[in-house]
């Protein structure tokens, strides 16, 4: 049976929100530079949505899903109360196996906490979509054949233990993939998985996001939703 193409649906990848002024990878958006953000969408007539409703959706073209990586502790205390405001959902990615540890996969720092289980928790019950990034945030491309499926199978598993919800959704860690690793997820039983750019892998467990940093104004955003719409190849499976 032919599988249908659907076009790219805008996917924005935050990471941590709070202070940027050392900030190495540019991973950080102050609250307000959020705000911001969140209003723009606003006033064009998008919402902002966890995946698993963006993905449900019939129509997604005045939605964007809004995903968070790696389960920073600002979450809940600097990003949540800016989309409790604009009354949109979002996808937050975490590392079961780092609860309440740091980034320490960066080298260059600087060292932001993770959310603890209870943090996980709290975002979860203020409808927050609790997905994983695997373990402890390895790329799974180099991992051996043990490694990738404890990273995608047990982070699954000890999620849905902490939240007591199904665990549909994976994060590529540093936005890394291949067939091998697209393969093990899909095989653990997510239902989706995002990516960076996941090159010629397509469907529903290679999604294609945008980056959204603290230099993104009203025009760069712009930019950004026509470019990656434009750029992007339509997507198999959704």
């Amino acid at each position: 049976m032919a599988v249908d193409s659907a076009p790219v649906p805008w996917i924005a990848m935050y990471h941590s929100v709070g202070d940027p002024s050392d900030d190495p990878y540019r991973i950080t958006v102050t609250p307000d530079r959020l705000d911001r953000q969140l209003t723009w969408l606003g006033r064009r007539g998008l919402r902002g949505v966890s995946m698993a409703e963006l993905l449900a959706a019939p129509d997604r073209k005045n939605l964007v899903g809004l995903t968070f990586d790696d389960g920073y502790a600002d979450f809940v205390a600097d990003a949540l109360p800016v989309l409790r405001r604009h009354a949109f959902g979002a996808t937050l990615f975490v590392l079961p196996g780092r609860l309440g540890g740091d980034n320490a996969w960066d080298p260059l720092g600087p060292r932001k906490p993770l959310l603890t289980a209870d943090g996980i928790r709290q975002a979860a019950e203020a409808g927050i979509e609790i997905g994983s990034h695997g373990l402890t945030h390895v790329d799974l491309t180099t991992a051996d054949d043990l490694r990738l499926k404890s990273e995608v199978v047990e982070s699954r598993a000890a999620l849905e233990e902490l939240t007591g919800a199904p665990v549909d959704g994976f994060c590529y860690p540093y936005g890394t993939l291949d067939e091998r690793a697209v393969n093990a997820v899909r095989e653990a039983g997510y239902r989706y998985a995002c990516a960076i750019d996941p090159g010629p892998l397509t469907g529903p467990h290679a999604l294609p996001r945008l980056h959204i940093g603290q230099n993104d104004t009203a025009v760069r955003l712009f930019l950004k939703y026509r470019l990656h719409r434009l750029r992007r190849r339509p997507v198999e499976g959704i």
